[in-house]
């Protein structure tokens, strides 16, 4: 990797390098220095060579003696869902319609600004500090371009899944002294998902090849070790295949780029309860990991990070 950035094999209990995993190996690597994890991972053009590196991983360094990054740092898109699970739309006083009567409500945020590492601090605005939120996310990573696919070919296009947690300003209003207009309350929920650092993701991704349904999977998050969210991708409205053929119908979706797929219930806004300055935020998805984010003022967010990490369960 470029930047002085290494890649790893990832595991719960620890990590491995892939120039160690490679010199061990006693293989040629000569392609690592210039391999990004999307190129590692399912449909990636050195995806066989990570594959033939796996065989001799063994953790030998601790989670704790890294600092981690965004998997894929640069997408050129992230596409997220909305009211993708039934009961997270009945806790927000909507109604959860069948699949058949509605369609995925999709929205984009901005990757260069958003996008957070995992551990780094989301910082919390100071222009509306008030009621920031958490959404925990199964995210998918695409492995190559695909446009108009259908649902039972879309999986094919997947190269891995990783956690993203889709943070939200649920009470930002810009100008209070505002002429109500037809459009405020859709603006005002699109706006309150775009504040810098607001897109924790991470800690790895998931090859997709090692996953065999992507729709069994448990989802729980934690708030300063209280459980806030806990559900099961299998109460997804709209699956993953439907989303890639409804978003590839009309965007041609390329490498690296990502689908959030959408939060359960148990989110803080039902509840009155929000963020604050000092929280730690675990979010953890079956076979992946535990995505870690703390929170932050604005003002009070250094930061640096030196390791990306891939994972590869069997």
């Amino acid at each position: 990797m470029a930047g002085g950035n290494k890649l790893a094999f990832y595991d719960e209990a620890g990590f491995m390098l892939l120039e160690d995993a490679a010199k061990n190996s006693g293989k040629d690597f000569s392609w690592l220095p210039h391999a990004e994890l999307i190129d590692c991972i399912h449909g990636g053009k050195h995806h066989h060579n990570a594959l033939s590196l796996f065989q001799n991983f063994k953790p030998d360094r601790n989670l704790a003696d890294a600092s981690f990054l965004v998997p894929i740092p640069k997408p050129n898109k992230i596409f997220l869902l909305a009211g993708n699970y039934a009961e997270h739309i009945r806790e927000g006083g909507g109604i959860a319609l069948e699949r058949a009567e509605t369609f995925p409500y999709v929205f984009m945020k901005p990757a260069s600004t958003t996008l957070n590492d995992p551990y780094k601090p989301i910082r919390i605005p100071s222009v509306s500090p008030d009621a920031i939120d958490w959404e925990l996310e199964l995210g998918v990573i695409i492995g190559r371009n695909c446009k108009a696919v259908k649902e039972a070919d879309a999986l094919s296009y997947v190269a891995g899944y990783t956690i993203i947690n889709d943070i939200s300003n649920r009470k930002f209003r810009p100008n209070a002294g505002r002429k109500k207009r037809e459009k405020d309350v859709f603006f005002d929920w699109l706006h309150g998902k775009w504040f810098d650092s607001f897109c924790p993701m991470g800690p790895c991704v998931l090859d997709a090849k090692s996953l065999a349904d992507p729709q069994a999977l448990k989802l729980e998050l934690k708030l300063n070790g209280d459980t806030k969210q806990s559900s099961s991708t299998a109460q997804m409205i709209f699956p993953i295949a439907a989303l890639i053929e409804f978003i590839s119908s009309m965007v041609t979706l390329e490498p690296g780029d990502i689908i959030s797929t959408g939060t359960p219930s148990g989110v803080g806004h039902t509840s009155g309860t929000f963020l604050k300055d000092g929280d730690t935020m675990h979010g953890c998805i079956e076979k992946i990991g535990t995505l870690v984010t703390k929170v932050a003022k604005e003002l009070d967010c250094p930061y640096e990070s030196e390791i990306l990490f891939s994972r590869r369960d069997d």
